[in-house]
């Protein structure tokens, strides 16, 4: 996160080409997968980048849970862009 509260991702390939993510300070975690497959099939063909408002099990910890009253709001904003 930078100091002006929004955070960036950029992924590229090889030739440079490549998809950016900006985020606000409403999702303070983030999540990486990559689509890996067994061998001998080609592995790394995704990758999907995440922002989150809680951890994994969250629902369980209650770390970072955002939790709403009836009628209650939560806003979280992003930005993907090819580069």
């Amino acid at each position: 996160m930078y100091d002006d509260g929004i955070a960036r991702v950029m992924v590229r390939d090889p030739s440079g080409t490549g998809v950016g993510m900006t985020w606000d300070r409403n999702s303070p975690w983030l999540q990486v997968h990559a689509a890996d497959k067994p061998a001998p099939l080609p592995n790394r063909l995704g990758l999907a980048v995440e922002p989150m408002t809680c951890p994994p099990d969250a629902f369980n910890s209650g770390q970072d849970l955002v939790q709403l009253e009836p009628g209650a709001s939560h806003e979280a904003s992003w930005l993907i862009f090819a580069s």
